[in-house]
């Protein structure tokens, strides 16, 4: 079996900031790699996620210019956690005004989770700005994964953690639990709003791993990062990505001539395959990769060696 590849050595960035994208948002960016080198941007997942100094180590560092940020009231950006004038696609312009700023004509898309919908989003409004797409687990915005993730689907496979997720919520409103958690998210109860957090990151932590993984599940329900993640996340399930039903796949006929690679975890609970499976239907031309024993997260060894070798295939174009 060929040597599975790991992440680059640890790199800072060369150059960072924050750029004003109007209606009171700051976004955080970063620019890593060597200045000139082959542009790409670096969508993170959530939405809400933030990106982490290990995203920079997917892409190697002599041969790409990449562009991290952290997107509307993530991670750095400002106002934290803020739901106003955030939507896909606000978040859709704020990536044509950060590629503006670099300064690039076409920069390839690399999105995973969220990442890989906002990827497509962008990808499908501005096709003449992406040179390929690298995309994992993917989301689609269908009813049926909103279903798998806050009905029925991961619940049968995590009881326990399904019962954590539904204990903020009052029996009576248990029929719509995104809009329960929408109430929650949103209270002047600081204390209300913040144990609705920690279970909403939670479950999300709780099904993206193929086994469990403490530190994570840490990280996840640590009070900032679950604020962030839960009350973006929520907001943008509750209107459904500002996306109608197939609008991703029906937009697929956009990217012919694009090319791109799919990394999907055969065993991802969180965005299970039967999505990725149907883009390539929409998308011929896409190479997909299921890794057999794979989850949802990016740095599972066999994700993050089809992530890699999919960097590493796209650099010298």
């Amino acid at each position: 079996m060929t040597e599975r590849r790991t992440l680059y050595p640890e790199i800072q960035p060369y150059d960072s900031g924050m750029l004003d994208v109007g209606e009171g948002h700051q976004l955080y960016w970063e620019r890593s790699g060597t200045p000139g080198a082959k542009p790409a941007v670096f969508l993170h997942g959530g939405p809400g996620g933030g990106i982490s100094p290990n995203h920079r180590r997917q892409f190697d560092p002599a041969k790409y210019d990449v562009l991290l940020f952290d997107q509307r009231g993530a991670g750095n950006s400002t106002p934290h956690a803020n739901l106003d004038a955030n939507t896909t696609w606000h978040l859709v312009d704020d990536i044509e005004r950060l590629r503006e700023m670099c300064g690039v004509e076409k920069w390839m898309v690399f999105g995973g989770s969220w990442g890989s919908t906002l990827s497509l989003a962008y990808a499908q409004t501005h096709p003449d700005r992406v040179t390929e797409l690298v995309l994992r687990g993917i989301f689609l915005f269908g009813q049926s994964e909103l279903d798998w993730l806050y009905r029925y689907g991961a619940s049968e496979l995590y009881p326990d953690g399904w019962d954590e997720f539904l204990a903020p919520v009052p029996q009576e409103e248990r029929g719509d639990l995104v809009g329960a958690y929408r109430r929650l998210l949103t209270s002047d109860d600081h204390q209300v709003q913040l144990r609705a957090a920690k279970a909403w990151s939670k479950w999300e932590g709780v099904t993206v791993t193929l086994l469990p993984d403490e530190e994570m599940l840490a990280e996840f329900t640590e009070d900032q990062h679950a604020i962030a993640v839960a009350r973006i996340e929520n907001h943008y399930m509750l209107h459904r990505g500002w996306l109608e039903e197939g609008q991703l796949l029906e937009g697929a006929k956009k990217l012919r001539g694009i090319p791109g690679v799919i990394v999907q975890g055969r065993h991802d609970c969180c965005t299970p395959p039967r999505a990725a499976w149907e883009l390539k239907r929409a998308w011929p031309e896409v190479e997909l990769n299921i890794v057999p024993d794979g989850g949802h997260l990016y740095n599972e060894p066999g994700v993050l060696d089809g992530l890699i070798r999919a960097t590493d295939k796209f650099a010298g174009n």
